[in-house]
């Protein structure tokens, strides 16, 4: 054999061994599940960061073990912008062009409930992560969409059983001028009065959410002359209020009952200004030691060389989900996923979760406790952890706020 047929053997193996090697991995990606995956990266960074460290963290442990039917998961991301609008485009093209088989994520709840619509119009099943508003379980939910979090009434029950206690009578509220919002202050107003009747409101505040005037709002508060404050903001907001409150001494012999201001995602960066005695609702990632949280927060840590925020539980519990629902379907059919999601269980960082069949509300819980600073920065201490199954109406009473299907 010449030299030169010896080379051109050789090259001919090796063409032949790249083409099947090429096949073999076009095959591989082209046998990846996909799913599509949409929030407010660019918008909300302080949650949506960790958020996505969550289900990266997930997905990779997943994904080492083999897969979902034997299949690798590949999630798709992208930026939702932060509204309605380009939320369901976004979704719209997840679905039509990546051909995800499902859809999660979402933060703000008027996002969420543009995404569901998306979802129930293209029957496609959509895990809300984060939104907290509960017309997306109950007043607008639809087969094809199930929450995650536990929404505003779940949290409004929680501060309300501890504001009860309280001597105040008189109350006023802060809120940001949307779904999430507005479903809040119904919530705890509700749950309040049931235990307070004697409770009397005496003033509101509906900043646009990311453009509070803080000084103004603050102003409006006191001259209400309120014992105490329900506060819903959060994010750039809830940082101003913060500052702006205790400037002009609105905290002052008043306490404050605020949702989500004890979580780290929103309340850590301001760091030693954070202020003193409210009842929050949140997540002490520092003081949570069951075994299962215990595992993820040093796993997290590993990974990430950060602690963990309520946006990484959202993000890990999500992904789980997802992959438990299609393991348990033992399909990418929607219509067995959505099957499947009804009644799934499955375990988290804080403890075993269930899919209510009724409203597709799961029962995860969450913290409520004191605000404090320690080392120069905001802890929660005094805390409790409450399951949302002890805290969401009866499944038959869900059913009935839904729309007929």
């Amino acid at each position: 054999m010449t030299v030169r047929k010896w080379i051109s053997g050789v090259l001919a193996v090796s063409v032949a061994f790249g083409v099947l090697a090429l096949a073999h991995g076009t095959s591989m990606a082209a046998d990846a599940i996909k799913v599509g995956e949409l929030n407010s990266y660019t918008r909300f960074p302080a949650f949506t960061y960790p958020y996505r460290n969550g289900w990266k963290l997930a997905l990779d442990e997943i994904n080492d073990a083999g897969g979902v039917l034997g299949r690798p998961i590949d999630v798709i991301s992208k930026d939702d912008g932060g509204g309605p609008g380009d939320a369901v485009t976004v979704a719209t093209e997840l679905v039509l062009r990546e051909k995800a088989v499902v859809l999660f994520g979402t933060l703000l709840s008027n996002v969420g409930l543009a995404v569901a619509d998306v979802a129930n119009q293209r029957k496609l099943p959509f895990i809300a992560a984060e939104p907290l508003s509960d017309a997306i379980a109950w007043a607008k939910g639809n087969p094809y969409t199930f929450r995650l979090r536990p929404g505003t009434y779940v949290q409004a029950a929680m501060l309300a059983e501890e504001a009860a206690k309280l001597p105040a009578k008189k109350w006023v509220s802060v809120a940001p001028n949307y779904e999430y919002g507005k479903s809040a202050v119904a919530a705890f107003r509700e749950l309040l009065a049931a235990r307070r009747p004697d409770v009397e409101w005496v003033g509101e505040q509906w900043p646009t959410l990311g453009k509070i005037d803080a000084g103004a709002t603050v102003q409006a508060l006191a001259l209400a002359g309120p014992d105490a404050i329900f506060n819903v903001t959060f994010g750039s907001d809830l940082a101003q209020f913060v500052r702006e409150g205790k400037t002009r001494g609105l905290f002052e012999g008043r306490t404050v009952a605020s949702m989500l201001a004890g979580e780290p995602d929103w309340i850590d960066p301001l760091k030693d200004e954070a202020p003193e005695g409210w009842i929050v609702t949140g997540y002490p990632w520092y003081g949570i030691e069951t075994p299962e949280h215990a595992a993820f927060r040093t796993a997290y840590q590993a990974r990430f060389d950060d602690y963990p925020r309520l946006g990484s539980v959202v993000g890990y519990a999500t992904m789980k989900t997802v992959a438990a629902a299609i393991e348990k379907a033992g399909s990418t059919e929607p219509e067995a996923l959505v099957a499947a999601l009804k009644g799934l269980e499955i375990d988290t960082p804080l403890g075993r979760i269930r899919f209510r069949p009724s409203d597709h509300q799961s029962t995860m819980g969450t913290f409520v406790g004191r605000l404090t600073v320690k080392d120069g920065m905001p802890r929660m201490v005094d805390w409790r952890f409450g399951d949302g199954a002890d805290y969401l109406p009866s499944e038959e009473d869900a059913a009935k706020m839904r729309p007929a299907e």
